[in-house]
Order: structure tokens, then sequence, then C-alpha cells
């Protein structure tokens, strides 16, 4: 009993404000693979939270979820960047996104999470920025705003995508996805009809990898949030902007220190509940350095992934080798 009241202790201080992502396996018929991540304080009671759909690239595809925080929003919360709204990060196992299946995991987070049909908004960059495309134009209808970085498109009609405001941005030095890419869209939306709510920017000597920033500024979230589907003419807001130099800036002004990321797997809809949450982010403040003790940790598996000793981590945290490790419980490391 007093282990679990420590546990409890242990996690209870950072469920109140810490953000928690939950991974789902095989849940979706026809779907894929994917992360919710919902903001701090999160009530299941709220309907005015905003959703955001990130699909990632092809370096990110496969079958391990864990591949999916390498970069883009769940790697900006680890770092510390605050996002405000419930995350939704599929993970691609190879080929084109197809609109279909992300639409299946879509509508099954908003049948079991509280969220803001008003404010729903994707992005995506390389093949995401395709998938961001194409899932744009066939679900034009529901989608608050799109951004597509450095990504081009194959949808079946690109006409769905003057219906929302729309920012595709591509770097000109970008030899993975050429810019033309991007201005094929472009040229297929005129063929529509007007594009009033298209935003067009091309950054100056910004590369492919470049613009994997744009998920780590403020800029990006300000612009997305600043529309809604039930906006009267759904105008495209032009008030921010990204810029070469704001990209090299991006992680400036993040507080590395202000997030705490709970990690849970939840193989199926029951085990959000049942699974115990752990603290994901390993902190550092200076030159400390803090890891999150996990199921099947030891001593000598913590000091070997840390580059130190047994001995340096009983000094540090005032424990013998033969000391329980307590799941939950942080050990400073340096």
């Amino acid at each position: 009993m007093k282990r679990v009241l420590l546990i409890i202790l242990l996690v209870f201080p950072f469920t109140l404000v810490a953000q928690t992502l939950t991974a789902y396996r095989n849940q979706v018929s026809n779907g894929y693979n994917f992360w919710v991540c919902t903001p701090k304080n999160y009530d299941s009671l709220q309907s005015d939270v905003p959703v955001i759909l990130f699909l990632h690239g092809a370096s990110l595809c496969g079958n391990n979820l864990d591949r999916v925080r390498r970069y883009g929003p769940l790697d900006a919360l680890k770092m510390g960047r605050q996002i405000e709204a419930l995350i939704i990060a599929p993970q691609n196992p190879g080929g084109a996104w197809n609109p279909q299946r992300v639409n299946n995991v879509v509508n099954w987070v908003f049948d079991h999470y509280a969220g803001d049909t008003n404010r729903f908004y994707v992005y995506g960059m390389s093949l995401g920025g395709y998938g961001t495309i194409d899932y744009s134009a066939a679900y034009s209808n529901r989608i608050a705003a799109a951004m597509a970085l450095c990504g081009g498109g194959n949808p079946k009609s690109y006409c769905g995508l003057n219906e929302l405001p729309l920012w595709i941005v591509h770097g000109t030095a970008d030899r993975a996805v050429p810019l033309s890419q991007s201005e094929k869209v472009i040229n297929a939306m005129s063929r529509c009809g007007d594009s009033p709510r298209l935003r067009f920017t091309k950054l100056p000597g910004v590369d492919h990898g470049g613009l994997a920033r744009a998920f780590y500024i403020t800029e990006t979230y300000d612009w997305l949030f600043s529309h809604r589907l039930d906006d009267p003419d759904r105008p495209v807001n032009k008030e921010y902007d990204i810029t070469t130099d704001r990209l090299h800036k991006a992680y400036k002004d993040i507080n590395r220190h202000a997030n705490h990321l709970i990690v849970r797997n939840g193989k199926k809809e029951s085990s959000q509940s049942e699974s115990l949450a752990t603290n994901d982010d390993n902190t550092s403040s200076g030159d400390t350095q803090y890891h999150t003790i996990r199921k099947g940790d030891t001593l000598g598996k913590i000091a070997k992934n840390y580059h130190t000793s047994v001995s340096s981590l009983c000094r540090l945290n005032n424990i013998s080798a033969t000391s329980i490790l307590r799941v939950g419980k942080r050990l400073r490391v340096q």
C-alpha cells in the first residue's frame, strides 16, 4: 500500500500541469496507429479546445510510433514549446498518406476526446506536406486552416483547396522536394478559379530540413488558431509571417524547463485510464540532469545510457547499489 501511495504522489503533481501523450495501436479500422496529446489542464468535458492534425515526412514512416516524436509538435512540446491544443499525430507505415484513412483516425479522436470542431487544423511537411494538401482538398469543409511545408499534392481535385485558408511554405534551396512541386499545386488551384484564401511563401536559402523549424515557432500556431471554420467568408489571416531569420532563431525563445510530457502507451481505448503514466521528459537544469525511472530500469542500464557509472549515480542520489528503483521517481544522473 505504501508503494502505491508513493507512486501516486510521484505522478500526481505532474498530471495537473503536464501534457499527456497517449499511443493508440490497431485502434481504428482502415486507419493508422497514432498519438493523441492533450494540453495542460485538459478537461474531457471541454468543447473549445483547438485540435491539430500533424502529418509527418517520409523519414518518420514505419511501425514504431516513437519515430513520430523525433521532430514536429510532439518534439516541440518536449523541448518546452507551449502548444495549447489537442494534437493528433498518426504514423504512416510507408507510401503516400491516404486521406480517408487519416480521416478515420480524426473521426475516432473526435468521438473519444473533447475538441472544437470549428477549430480543427492540419499541417505537415515533405511527405506530410503532400498529405496536408491531399487531405485538405478532400475534407476542406471540416478544416479551419491548413499549412503545407515543402510538399506538393496529388489529390483527385485541387478545387477544394480554394475553400479554406491555406498557407504553402517552401524553401528556395530545397533539393529533396523542389519548389516547383508547391507551384504545381498553386497553378492547379488557379485553374479552379480565384484563390483568395491562399498564402504562398518562398523562403530564400532555406533547404528541405530547415522548414522543420516551423513546428517550433509561435507564429505557426498563432496563424492556425486565428482561423475558425465558422468565420464569415473564411478569410485568410495575413498578419503573421514566417521568415528565414525567424526559422534560424526558432529555438531561442523556448523555455526548455516549462513542460512536462507524460507518455501513456494505450493499446486499446480502456488502457488510456488504466495505464500508469510516467514523466518522459528527462529534464536538465544547467549542469544538473534527471532521469525518470521507468519499468525495467536498473542502475547499470541508466548509467550506461547516460555514460556515467553506478557509483556516481549512488553518490548523486544518496542511495546504494542495491536500492529499489521506484517507477516514476526522478534520479539525478549528472
